[in-house]
C-alpha cells in the first residue's frame, strides 16, 4: 500500500494574523537594510582601491616636479667665483665712472646724415659695428692681453698694447678709448688694488686702450677670459644703445628690444674673438669710420666722438 504523500496545508486568510504581517514587515525590511549596506560598502571599498591607486600613480609625478632643491644645490658658486661676477658688473656697469656715456663712437653723425633714424636702421648698424667693426677687435684685443698678462708675457703684452692704440681709425675715437682706459685703470688701482697689476701697466710701456686696460686688470684679478669677453661686449653695446637712444631718439621699451635682438650677435662675436689671433683682427665697417671722422667737424654735437 502506498504511502500517501503529506502536503503542507496552505495557510489560510482566517490564520494570518497582524503578528505575522508585523514579522513578515520586518524581515523585509531588515534584508533591504542588509542589501543597502552591502551595496554601500561595496561602493566605499571599490572607492578606496580606485583612490589608492590614483594616488600611488600621482604622487611620483608631484614628487618629480614638486621636489625641493637641495640647500647645498642652490650655492655652488664658490667664494672666488662670486667676487669675480661682483666685480665684473661693477667695472663693466654704466655706473661705472669712465665716462662712456659722452661717446657715441660716431653714432652721432650717422644720426645726423640720415643712416641711422629708427630702432631698425640702429640696430643694423650696431650689428655692423660688432660683427665686422670695432666691436670684434676690441673684444680680441682684450681676450690676447689678458691671456699674455696671466703668462707673464710683458714682451707680448708691449706688442698688443701698441697695435690696440694704432688700430683706431679716428683721432676722436681714439680720445674716446684712451680716456678710458685710463680711466679704468686709475680706478681699478684705487678701489681693487691687488698684486702684479702696476707691473702689468708698466709692461704696456705706454698709452693703454679701454679693452687692453680691462684685460689687464681682469687678469690681475685672476677672472677668466671668458665671462669678461661677454661682460665687456655687453658694455659697449650698452652704451651705443643708450648714445642711439638719445640721439633719434627712442623710448626705453624700443632700446631693450634692441639689447635683446643684438644677444645672439654678441655671443657669437665673445665666441669667435676667443677663438681668434691678432693675426685675425681686421674691419670692414667703412662707413662708420668715416662717421668718426666726419663727426671732428659736426656743427652741433652732444657727444664727444
Amino acid at each position: 500500500m502506498r504511502r500517501a504523500m503529506r502536503m503542507r496545508p496552505t495557510p489560510r486568510m482566517d490564520m494570518i494574523t497582524p503578528g505575522t504581517i508585523m514579522v513578515t514587515i520586518t524581515t523585509m525590511i531588515t534584508i533591504t537594510m542588509m542589501i543597502t549596506i552591502t551595496t554601500v560598502v561595496t561602493i566605499i571599498i571599490t572607492t578606496s582601491i580606485a583612490t589608492t591607486i590614483t594616488t600611488t600613480t600621482i604622487t611620483p609625478m608631484l614628487m618629480t616636479t614638486s621636489e625641493p632643491v637641495p640647500a647645498d644645490a642652490q650655492s655652488e658658486m664658490t667664494a672666488d667665483e662670486a667676487a669675480a661676477l661682483y666685480r665684473l658688473m661693477t667695472w663693466l656697469s654704466p655706473s661705472f665712472p669712465v665716462g662712456a656715456f659722452s661717446y657715441s663712437s660716431g653714432i652721432e653723425w650717422a644720426v645726423e646724415a640720415g643712416d641711422i633714424a629708427d630702432a631698425a636702421s640702429l640696430r643694423g648698424w650696431l650689428a655692423a659695428m660688432l660683427t665686422d667693426g670695432s666691436g670684434f677687435c676690441d673684444a680680441v684685443f682684450l681676450a690676447q692681453a689678458h691671456r699674455a698678462a696671466s703668462a707673464g708675457d710683458d714682451v707680448g703684452l708691449r706688442e698688443i698694447a701698441e697695435l690696440a692704440a694704432a688700430f683706431v681709425p679716428s683721432r676722436e675715437r681714439q680720445l674716446e678709448t684712451t680716456t678710458q682706459g685710463r680711466a679704468f685703470i686709475d680706478i681699478a688701482r684705487s678701489a681693487w688694488a691687488c698684486e702684479g697689476l702696476d707691473n702689468m701697466v708698466a709692461a704696456c710701456g705706454g698709452v693703454i686702450v679701454y679693452p687692453v686696460a680691462v684685460g689687464l686688470v681682469s687678469a690681475a684679478h685672476a677672472i677668466p677670459v671668458a665671462p669678461i669677453v661677454h661682460a665687456f661686449l655687453h658694455a659697449v653695446v650698452s652704451n651705443w644703445i643708450s648714445a642711439g637712444a638719445r640721439l633719434v631718439p627712442l623710448g626705453q621699451t624700443d632700446s631693450q628690444r634692441i639689447l635683446a635682438a643684438i644677444e645672439v650677435d654678441v655671443v657669437s662675436i665673445a665666441k669667435r674673438a676667443l677663438e681668434s689671433s691678432l693675426d685675425d683682427l681686421g674691419s670692414a665697417t667703412f662707413r662708420a669710420d668715416l662717421a668718426s671722422l666726419r663727426h671732428e667737424t659736426q656743427y652741433t654735437r652732444l657727444f664727444r666722438s
